[in-house]
């Protein structure tokens, strides 16, 4: 399997347009996100990225849940959008393991980042959010297996993109959905095979996996799928449309399932504001603009 790299949207769950009147161009920003960095905005984004590389270095196991901001969704009491599963190379480097839409494509792909990347991949180099949840030593080196396996990726990976994909729908997905697939089928010992998405889906139900439906609060935003080719709306469930309140796999949603799936799993979160940058372990979130609280490790960034 070929893991290249190419143009590619980081907007894994958008719930919904910002607007009619903005709708029409969204898909053609989301898949031009070539913003430009000062000189000042690299050199603490790559300090970030160096204080998340040392946390995942002091990581036990060979497999963890990771989740960083991306799109913002404040409106949605949202902080995070994209997750990953980062595993150890033999020489100890991490690489996160994640679904993207590309763009030039029009599909979703599966590609391997480097942590600097992954912790840099944001809309905001004023701020940013990474969020690491340690899953048990012992239970990890199945999960790297699974997750390596060429043929298990790419029978988890859908065919067709949708940002709000519904979790137990085979039409589409985003990159949390092909996430949470993937610790299905390590967690359920599910046999590889072309249905495995599906029986993947069949094992999160029954080991009580329902993502906190999200209010959309707004009719125009319902209708972003008219204007929005990545957001999808024909697989979620009828009274779900009618009610405003879509079901989709979410970071917190991944990490809550880890949390009763693995209760010995721990979380830690390392943000940034500009200024410092805020180690947190803990499963209550930092506060937000990246405040520190008492117990948590601060590293300047002036």
């Amino acid at each position: 399997m070929s893991w290249r790299f190419a143009p590619i949207v980081a907007a894994c769950a958008l719930l919904g347009a910002a607007g009619a009147a903005q709708a029409s161009g969204l898909s053609t920003r989301f898949c031009d996100r070539s913003t430009e960095l000062t000189a000042s905005e690299q050199d603490r984004l790559l300090r970030f990225a160096a204080v998340v590389r040392e946390e995942l270095a002091a990581t036990e196991g060979s497999v963890a849940l990771v989740s960083r901001s991306g799109l913002d969704l404040a409106r949605f009491g949202i902080r995070y959008s994209h997750a990953a599963l980062a595993w150890r190379h033999d020489d100890g480097a991490w690489s996160a393991r994640q679904l993207y839409y590309a763009c030039d494509e029009g599909r979703p792909r599966i590609f391997d980042q480097g942590t600097a990347g992954f912790a840099m991949g944001t809309d905001n180099p004023a701020v940013g959010y990474i969020s690491l949840v340690r899953l048990p030593a012992e239970t990890t080196p199945a999960l790297r297996r699974t997750l390596l396996d060429p043929a298990t990726v790419q029978h988890l990976l859908a065919g067709r993109y949708s940002a709000n994909a519904y979790p137990y729908s085979v039409l589409y997905q985003n990159c949390n959905q092909w996430a949470i697939e993937m610790l299905a089928a390590s967690w359920g010992e599910l046999a590889d095979g072309a249905d495995l998405r599906q029986r993947a889906q069949d094992w999160l139900r029954q080991a009580g996996y329902a993502p906190e439906p999200v209010d959309v609060g707004s009719r125009w935003l319902m209708l972003g799928s008219i204007f929005v080719p990545l957001v999808q709306m024909n697989d979620h469930p009828p009274e779900a449309i009618a009610s405003m309140q879509l079901q989709v796999s979410l970071p917190t949603s991944l990490e809550a399932f880890a949390r009763q799936h693995l209760p010995a799993s721990s979380r830690v979160e390392i943000c940034h504001n500009g200024k410092q940058v805020v180690v947190h372990h803990g499963w209550e979130p930092v506060a937000e603009g990246c405040v520190a609280g008492p117990g948590d490790r601060v590293v300047a960034l002036d």
